[in-house]
């Protein structure tokens, strides 16, 4: 019922900023929560930013100051601006999002991943 689909990622300096798009296509009536995951080789998953529908952002440690979560509720799609990036966020990024595709279903979604390198 619904597919979501990420872009922006790439190889960038240390240093350097991204930012990754993730739009939501399909039958649904709205989406409730949204956020984004990373996988880094060695490491658990780990989440990095997520936002409620008309709530605040919320941040790992590791990225609070660099990393901003926004949505475009009109465009259905949520984004992760990645400022000051460093060596250890390299990881495979991956969108998730809460979606209510019934009046009495709400269902998580998950995006392909996108790949996020760090690297001078």
């Amino acid at each position: 019922q619904v597919q979501l689909v990420e872009s922006g990622g790439g190889l960038v300096q240390p240093g350097g900023s991204l930012r990754l798009s993730c739009a939501a296509s399909g039958r649904f009536l709205s989406i409730n929560n949204v956020g984004w995951y990373r996988q880094a080789p060695g490491k658990e998953r780990e989440l990095v930013a997520s936002i409620r529908s008309g709530g605040s952002p919320n941040y790992v440690d590791s990225v609070k100051g660099r990393f901003s979560i926004s949505r475009d509720n009109a465009k259905n799609t949520v984004y992760l601006q990645m400022n000051n990036l460093k060596s250890e966020d390299t990881a495979v990024y991956v969108c998730y999002a809460a979606v209510r595709v019934a009046l009495r279903e709400i269902t998580n979604y998950w995006g392909q991943g996108t790949q996020v390198t760090v690297s001078s």
